[in-house]
């Protein structure tokens, strides 16, 4: 399929192990601009249905090899990429994103495919493992003993709504379950329906080319917030894979938890990624590391989980410059367009709750209309912001607030009193070495990625990246959403006593 030749009008249906299927309830997708088209409204019994048809498919799909899963991976991101112009024209008219960003994010996608294709050949993800049989041990003997990793079972994911793509149908999460042999139900996001209806018949594609099991994907579009409710608790689900706001995550999360058999439940929550401008670096260049920050606070209209939303420095002339310069750049932002409606409300109240604190000092304010968004600037000291538990909420937008220290030891404080941070940064030079040194081991307990001297709105897919974090960043500490070791997630530990060869896993022998 030639995405340029070939023009793609949704059809509104959900992909339920093979089968397009439509209901009598629909809801309207809101683009950004374009033609709004009318979607099937999700129901439990579809869910039921997507999950039973998983879980039929895992009896075979889990028990694929390492070979066979990998090519799938990669034909899905042959599959996507077929459909590349296609996928840009609906993506930029739901999302209000530009061409150039959707264009990236596809090749994120694909790429993450086709590493978690490369990762999983070599099999060290599975974490192999042989203590042979020692009969003449005393004063007992040991037994042969095998471990290896094995997939858990059909896992239901939730679409992002800030990265139709990369953390969406066919994203990270929905990647990393199928490397790992899982089947997967996917929970279309409302906000962008279209993008992931074309997604999902890449896939579906793939599953027909590579003779994959029917049930090994479903897409189940939303609508309604029993399609949600009905996912986490179904009793074939084995794990939930979610990006989206703290709110609605612990929600799930707590359903998850309720459950007769309880279940992990990966919420990538977002944080506010602190930053922490140390003196030497804050006085070497304060105007750049401002027009640096403001470049990143307004990034896709300040859209990411990773958006760097606390600066925090040392009070004295060059935390002015820093400020100004800040103040400058983002001035000369304009309105960007912001995914849906209401992340927009939730950008403006959420301005106005930090502005509206006690001691918080108005820097830049703007407005918001529908749909767009401008930068907002505050400042306060540390000591208004100690204990206000408000000044330290995620704020969904390219919204900045500074947070003035009197002195290294007061930084430390401020440190230490985060909640679980996706990153944390420190910015400098280095006469900055021993506050820097001093400061590690308290980041280390708050956040999953440290940065030196960058800003954090970049997450590179690799074998070494960690998004992820203690909680409210996340709700597993010890997983990523990002990066190979995501695979980790949806498998666990066997291990076989003294089994005979011939019935051991095949990677095992």
């Amino acid at each position: 399929m030639d995405g340029a030749a070939t023009p793609f009008t949704p059809h509104g249906k959900h992909l339920i192990a093979g089968d397009w299927i439509a209901t009598e309830t629909t809801f309207m997708s809101d683009p950004a601009h374009g033609d709004a088209h009318a979607f099937s409204v999700g129901s439990p019994d579809l869910v039921n249905r997507a999950c039973q048809a998983a879980e039929d498919a895992f009896w075979t799909y889990g028990y694929t090899t390492r070979e066979e899963r990998a090519a799938f991976l990669d034909r899905i991101a042959d599959e996507i990429e077929a459909r590349g112009t296609a996928i840009t024209k609906i993506g930029t008219e739901e999302t209000g994103l530009p061409a150039a960003r959707l264009e990236g994010e596809r090749g994120r996608t694909t790429g993450q495919l086709r590493l978690f294709a490369s990762h999983i050949r070599q099999g060290d993800y599975l974490d192999r493992r042989h203590d042979k049989a020692l009969p003449d041990r005393q004063p007992l003997p040991r037994p042969d003993l095998r471990m290896i990793q094995r997939p858990i079972g059909p896992v239901a994911v939730f679409g992002a709504s800030n990265f139709p793509l990369a953390f969406s149908t066919a994203g990270g999460d929905t990647a990393a379950a199928l490397a790992a042999g899982c089947p997967v139900v996917v929970k279309g996001h409302g906000a962008h329906p279209g993008t992931g209806e074309i997604v999902a018949e890449a896939i579906h594609a793939a599953i027909q080319a590579c003779g994959m099991p029917a049930g090994v994907f479903s897409l189940v579009q939303g609508g309604n917030l029993e399609v949600g409710q009905a996912l986490v608790q179904h009793p074939l689900i084995r794990a939930v894979g979610f990006t989206g706001s703290l709110t609605g995550g612990r929600a799930l999360f707590d359903l998850c938890a309720r459950r007769p058999e309880p279940i992990p439940f990966f919420g990538e929550l977002g944080s506010v990624n602190p930053m922490f401008m140390l003196p030497a670096a804050l006085a070497a260049r304060a105007g750049d590391l401002g027009r640096g920050w403001a470049g990143s606070l307004a990034m896709g209209a300040g859209q990411f989980c990773t958006n760097p939303g606390i600066a925090v420095v040392i009070e004295g002339p060059d935390a002015d410059t820093f400020v100004e310069a800040t103040r400058e750049a983002l001035s000369d932002t304009g309105a960007q367009v912001m995914l849906t409606d209401g992340i927009t409300q939730a950008y403006s109240s959420g301005a106005a709750r930090i502005g509206g604190q006690h001691g918080v000092q108005d820097v830049l304010t703007s407005t918001c209309d529908r749909r767009e968004a401008r930068p907002f600037l505050f400042r306060v000291s540390a000591a208004d912001w100690l204990g206000n538990h408000t000044l330290t909420e995620e704020v969904f937008g390219p919204l900045g607030l500074v947070v003035t220290v009197g002195n290294a030891a007061e930084m430390a404080k401020v440190a230490r009193s985060l909640a679980g941070q996706l990153t944390a940064t420190i910015h400098m030079d280095p006469a900055d070495t021993g506050l820097a040194a001093d400061l590690m081991p308290i980041l280390e307990r708050k956040a999953g990625r440290i940065l030196a001297n960058g800003f954090p709105t970049g997450v590179e897919v690799a074998e070494s990246m960690v998004h992820g974090g203690p909680y409210p960043a996340s709700t597993n500490f010890g997983a990523t959403s990002v990066g190979t070791l995501s695979i980790r997630r949806f498998l666990r530990p066997v291990c076989y006593q003294n089994l005979p060869t011939d019935i051991l896993p095949a990677d095992l022998t």
